[in-house]
């Protein structure tokens, strides 16, 4: 290796495989290019920013233990210190997969879904609509307090905030009428 103090006080190492480490005056800053292309900059906050020049990725690790990679789409993910992961996708949709499980990814139009551990899934939409998706039924619940349910048995349940429920079995057939 080969060393050199420029008139600035940094320091400069060449490795005989071309790598290069630079270290800052104040020794809290340190810069590695690698042979490949590849940069590792040790800050002085003691953030780690390393450039994978081919993939075109930067990942920084945070002193916390946040973890943030940006991909050449503008994708980015951020990973936390007890393993949530939040993904921003190029067109600015959000997706959280917490550590518990659960998943929720939100939707430039304002929609959210949220999935939860069991499997069963809650999509509320812009417009104020709710969809409510499990094993046993699926439920639609409307801005105007109308809610719909399919039950797995093919039953059908609809409920009006004007007016009373009614029930159709899986064939379609009125069985209850609250009048």
């Amino acid at each position: 290796k080969v060393e050199e103090v420029l008139t600035d006080g940094r320091r400069i190492i060449t490795f005989r495989n071309g790598t290069k480490k630079e270290i800052s005056t104040d020794k809290r800053m340190t810069t590695i290019s690698f042979f490949n292309g590849d940069v590792k900059k040790i800050m002085p906050d003691q953030r780690v920013i390393y450039y994978y020049a081919d993939a075109q990725t930067t990942h920084t690790a945070y002193p916390n233990g946040l973890e943030v990679l940006q991909f050449p789409n503008n994708q980015i993910e951020k990973h936390y210190p007890d393993s949530t992961r939040e993904i921003v996708f190029p067109g600015h949709t959000v997706k959280c997969l917490h550590s518990d499980g659960t998943k929720e990814t939100f939707f430039p139009d304002g929609t959210v879904v949220k999935v939860e551990k069991n499997g069963d899934k809650i999509v509320v939409f812009s417009n104020g609509q709710k969809e409510v998706q499990t094993v046993q039924f699926k439920r639609w619940e409307y801005p105007d307090g109308t809610v719909k349910t399919v039950y797995r048995n093919g039953r059908k349940e609809t409920k009006h905030t004007t007016s009373p429920a009614r029930i159709k079995d899986e064939e379609g057939n009125i069985i209850r009428d609250e009048q």
